[in-house]
């Protein structure tokens, strides 16, 4: 819990215990400090739906303590007979309960901290609206519609320890839609938007030219959702630029105010894995047959992306990022559906140097394409995804990540996450509550575990193949990172 969430919760419990034991009712001048906490908290953090029975104590005991002297007793504990024994004892145990339901909901629901990066940089972001008024967008029913991306940027930044803090998700939709694919009500993650990140919007660009590596989220995931990532990266010297790809992104929301949903995931997922395993009849969309699927169509956004970057360092709007991107230090990660199309990207654009694939089925196109540059998996193996309840034929598709690395004909990388990691463990998901451990979301392993190791091995194989770095993690098992299983190749059969 935050500071002034704790405060609350304290006078909550001191205000009940005056209340509750006589002994203490010399200390009444108590119970006006849980109101008076309870603004203080709003007013400093901002009020949050986790929160809401610890406000309702606030109010509820300073007028408990009023009420029996309105009509002229003394106190509950005065009351005649059995009845006002029963309901003294009744108050006693609904406050109790209150207490620790208000303890609860924010410690299991908490304002989360993103880890602190580890490189010499500050980290600041800017956001973009890009349209590719060359490309239809084939997911829309209007034929006039262009491809738009909302894109991120995290890049190193001069320091400034003074300067406030980026919000984690600005827009409240993404975050409707990632309560809503969970199965609960849109508010449930809003409160994510009070979480700060360690980037400063618009701070100062360190002075050179960094390398640059584009991100692509998971289905119905949304730009920020591996910030972990993303600032560590940007901490070591990195630009790191996400992509918000519309339709297959859980919400995307563009500065007109428009804001463009996942299609259903019945609709969507056919198209999506027509790419790796061919159906027949093909899966259409608005009358439209896609024998190929829509892989390709995400993969051209990583192109058209690299076309706005050499813009951008040529002449950056914003003042900040002009110069000081190096294109010819390129590469690609993606996470899940983001993975699928990273790989299928490393195979449609040479300018990408390198590419890391996180849990991700790979494309018929891809497997049968190869990678011809440094590529890195990371996953589970299969006792982890039969833990996890994945089915046979997805276990099957996981393979095809094997199939592309055993032919490498350069060097790969195979990095395996402990058993105890689940598919999300690879996003900040497993920091939003450990409620998601506890319903078997996120694995055991935890998410500082988790995202240590993947960090470690993320930055090595990046500095090896963009900064052309001796990174001893990449030599062989690491003591460092216990559970991790580790395999290289220097290509070839």
């Amino acid at each position: 819990m935050r500071p002034f969430e704790m405060a609350l919760v304290v006078a909550d419990l001191a205000a009940f215990l005056v209340l509750a034991i006589p002994p203490l009712r010399t200390a009444r001048f108590l119970t006006p400090i849980a109101p008076l906490a309870a603004a203080a908290q709003v007013l400093a953090e901002g009020a949050r739906w986790q929160l809401i029975p610890a406000y309702a104590l606030a109010a509820l005991l300073p007028a408990a303590w009023l009420w029996p002297r309105s009509g002229g007793r003394r106190g509950p504990e005065e009351r005649p007979g059995r009845a006002g024994r029963l309901g003294r004892r009744l108050a006693i145990g609904l406050g109790a309960a209150g207490l620790a339901i208000s303890a609860a909901l924010p410690s299991l629901m908490p304002v989360f901290r993103l880890p602190q990066p580890t490189g010499p940089h500050g980290v600041g972001t800017l956001t973009y609206h890009w349209t590719d008024t060359d490309r239809e967008e084939i997911f829309s029913s209007d034929p006039g519609a262009r491809r738009e991306l909302m894109v991120q940027i995290w890049y190193p930044a001069q320091p400034d320890p003074s300067a406030p803090r980026a919000p984690y998700v600005s827009d409240p939709e993404p975050l409707t839609a990632v309560s809503r694919l969970a199965g609960m009500p849109g508010f449930t993650f809003q409160y994510l938007r009070q979480v700060t990140t360690h980037a400063v919007s618009g701070a100062p660009a360190v002075p050179g030219r960094h390398p640059v590596l584009i991100f692509l989220e998971g289905l119905h995931g949304f730009r920020q959702m591996n910030t972990f990532q993303a600032e560590e990266l940007a901490s070591h010297g990195y630009v790191v630029v996400a992509l918000d790809q519309p339709y297959t992104a859980g919400a995307v929301t563009f500065p007109d105010g428009r804001t463009v949903e996942a299609l259903p995931e019945k609709t969507v997922r056919p198209l999506i894995f027509q790419s790796v395993e061919a159906v027949d009849p093909p899966p259409t969309l608005h009358g439209r047959a896609f024998p190929e699927g829509v892989i390709p169509h995400l993969a051209r956004d990583v192109s058209f992306a690299l076309d706005r970057l050499a813009a951008l360092d040529h002449t950056d709007p914003d003042g900040v990022l002009t110069g000081r991107l190096d294109l010819e230090r390129a590469g690609v990660y993606g996470v899940s559906l983001g993975g699928v199309v990273a790989a299928h990207a490393c195979t449609l654009d040479s300018r990408l140097d390198a590419c890391l694939i996180m849990e991700s089925p790979m494309t018929a196109d891809t497997v049968r394409a190869g990678l011809d540059r440094p590529a890195m998996w990371m996953a589970r193996d299969e006792k982890a995804l039969r833990r996890e309840g994945w089915t046979q034929k997805d276990i099957d598709q996981h393979r095809t990540m094997r199939e592309i690395y055993d032919k490498l004909p350069g060097p790969g990388y195979f990095v395996l996450l402990p058993d105890t990691a689940n598919h999300v463990d690879f996003t900040d998901a497993p920091a939003w509550s450990p409620l998601l451990r506890l319903i078997g979301l996120a694995g055991p392993i935890g998410p500082e575990q988790a995202h240590t190791a993947i960090n470690a091995y993320t930055l090595a194989f990046f500095d090896k193949h963009l900064k052309d770095a001796r990174v001893p993690l990449l030599d062989g098992p690491s003591a460092r990172h216990p559970g991790i299983r580790f395999e290289s190749r220097t290509g070839g059969a």
